[in-house]
């Protein structure tokens, strides 16, 4: 084989032309991502994009847009319980799922209905 897989680089998730702020608020405030500054080029098309540890979550906007119901990012968290709290205490919905043994995950709906999982590993 002549190429290796090295990593993800970024999760892109769509949401409503126009939601900049909601998505800034949800990904920023509520989730304490830091926004980064988008390529100058890339600026006109809407969207924002934040920075997640070594990663990033590129939200774009469509004028058709269908939230991500299945597909989503898994987020390695530390203090998963914290999560939780956060999400609750701003209003969102959170959902457990106990079914891998090795980790703990919550899942929840963005602004935009789009789906986005925490996880904790034991």
């Amino acid at each position: 084989m002549g190429f290796e897989m090295i990593g993800i680089d970024h999760v892109q998730l769509a949401a409503p032309k126009g939601s900049e702020d909601e998505a800034r608020k949800f990904y920023g405030e509520v989730l304490s991502l830091k926004e980064m500054e988008k390529p100058e080029k890339l600026k006109a098309g809407g969207g924002c994009w934040f920075h997640c540890g070594s990663h990033e979550i590129h939200i774009g906007v469509e004028n058709e847009f269908s939230p991500a119901l299945k597909a989503h990012p898994g987020i390695v968290v530390k203090n998963i319980e914290e999560v939780r709290r956060t999400l609750e205490e701003n209003g969102y919905k959170v959902q457990e799922d106990t079914r891998i043994e090795d980790r703990k995950r919550i899942f929840v709906n963005d602004p935009f209905g789009n789906r986005v999982e925490f996880l904790e590993y034991y």
